[in-house]
């Protein structure tokens, strides 16, 4: 029997992903036409014997989260829930909360995994690797390989070549440590909880000792990257099982289209079912559109379309994301863009933005950590209209974040609009 664990996080002062995350909690914001969570958990579903999912997170418990969880459970058929800690516990610290819930039915491994990653999800691969080790060890990390300079914005994984044991650990290293990364994604024997516990117990003491030292209340935050892998590293307890298949973080809105663009790609063989047709005579479609969208025109490549959206005559989209209920109106273009929930865009507009892709001519380059200023300007970036825009006709929004409810009456350019 396996179980998997989601982390989803919680709302957070200062994230790269607003004015999105006004709306909807970013684990459900729709990458490539569904939920960004929804494809974990559609991988965790499709490995033989799961028994149960578990989403963990800080959210308060809302209508959305708990709509998409019934809705998930009726389509595929498995049993999940959500676990809210009382405050951000650390990727180590919520699982042990909640371990005794984890731990109920006796799992042999569960998964463990981030929502904010886009991936292929080799979950099965993982499952047989593991199998394969032996039972000793108590943790299988998925690994990727990243060219030397972006390596440093990882955990760094150093590997015994010829046996795949974890020698070393670094989270982000001030110098270069191997090219093979950690990607969030994780399987685990109950045994981890053992090791957790002890850094709980010590954590405790310290707690006490600060507390009484200086009345300081230090944060009960067990991180699995820095407080356990490092210390279970070398002692043939982790391995590491290297995928070659696609993989990124989705930290920021610009990695929100390029990870649409990745899992857009996967549908030709996954879920060929969400892909538009075309079909003689029609418009030409590259992307995904939702069965209810209605379209008299072009788009293309890399587009997805929420319900509702309204497009008119001679309108170009390429590599964006348009939520449902928007307004496309005749002749206007969108690049490399998000437009918001009921936003609209006017006749002959222009709403463009820079794409944060990886450099295509390194195979091993992941999409750079962006940071939202620059030399003292906005970075050039993909341009985000917040939901309920309206962008008059013939304007310029470029490389611009537009926060919601926002009625424009000029065109702007670098910047954040309030």
């Amino acid at each position: 029997m396996l179980k998997a664990i989601i982390l989803i996080g919680g709302p957070q002062k200062g994230t790269r992903f607003r004015p999105l995350s006004f709306e909807v909690p970013k684990p459900l914001f729709p990458v490539a036409g569904v939920p960004m969570l929804q494809h974990n958990i559609e991988a965790c579903a499709q490995v033989p014997d799961m028994k149960e999912i578990i989403l963990i997170g800080f959210y308060q418990p809302n209508d959305e989260l708990n709509c998409f969880i019934s809705s998930a459970q009726q389509e595929l058929k498995i049993p999940i829930r959500y676990l809210q800690e009382f405050a951000a516990l650390g990727t180590g610290g919520g699982i042990y909360h909640f371990r005794d819930q984890i731990l109920s039915g006796g799992p042999a491994a569960f998964f463990l995994m981030n929502a904010d990653v886009c991936s292929e999800f080799p979950l099965q691969e993982m499952l047989r690797f593991h199998r394969q080790h032996g039972k000793n060890h108590c943790g299988v990390l998925l690994g990727t390989t990243a060219n030397r300079t972006q390596s440093l914005n990882y955990g760094c994984i150093v590997e015994n070549h010829e046996t795949n044991e974890v020698l070393h650990f670094v989270e982000k290293p001030s110098t270069f440590v191997s090219d093979i990364i950690n990607c969030g994604i994780y399987l685990f024997t109950q045994d981890i909880f053992g090791h957790i516990g002890t850094v709980f117990q010590r954590n405790q003491q310290e707690r006490i000792q600060e507390e009484l030292t200086n009345g300081k209340q230090m944060p009960e935050v067990i991180r699995l990257e820095q407080d356990i892998f490092t210390t279970l590293a070398g002692q043939k307890k982790l391995f590491v099982y290297k995928t070659q298949h696609f993989w990124s973080q989705i930290k920021s809105a610009g990695s929100a289209i390029y990870a649409s663009r990745l899992y857009l790609k996967q549908y030709h063989q996954a879920h060929p079912e969400r892909l538009a047709t075309n079909q003689d005579g029609t418009p030409k479609i590259i992307g995904m559109l939702h069965e209810e969208f209605s379209l008299n025109k072009l788009l293309g490549p890399n587009v997805s379309i929420g319900k509702g959206v309204t497009i008119g005559g001679g309108v170009r989209v390429r590599e964006s994301i348009v939520l449902h209920g928007a307004v496309l109106q005749d002749h206007c273009c969108v690049l490399n863009s998000i437009v918001g929930w009921d936003s609209t865009v006017g006749k002959w507009a222009r709403v463009e933005g820079t794409p944060s892709d990886p450099n295509p001519n390194d195979p091993y380059a992941k999409i750079d950590s962006e940071t939202l200023f620059r030399d003292g300007g906005l970075t050039p970036s993909i341009t985000i209209l917040g939901c309920s825009v309206n962008i008059p006709s013939e304007v310029i929004i470029r490389n611009s974040i537009v926060l919601p409810h926002k009625d424009l009456n000029r065109s702007f350019q670098n910047q954040i609009i309030l």
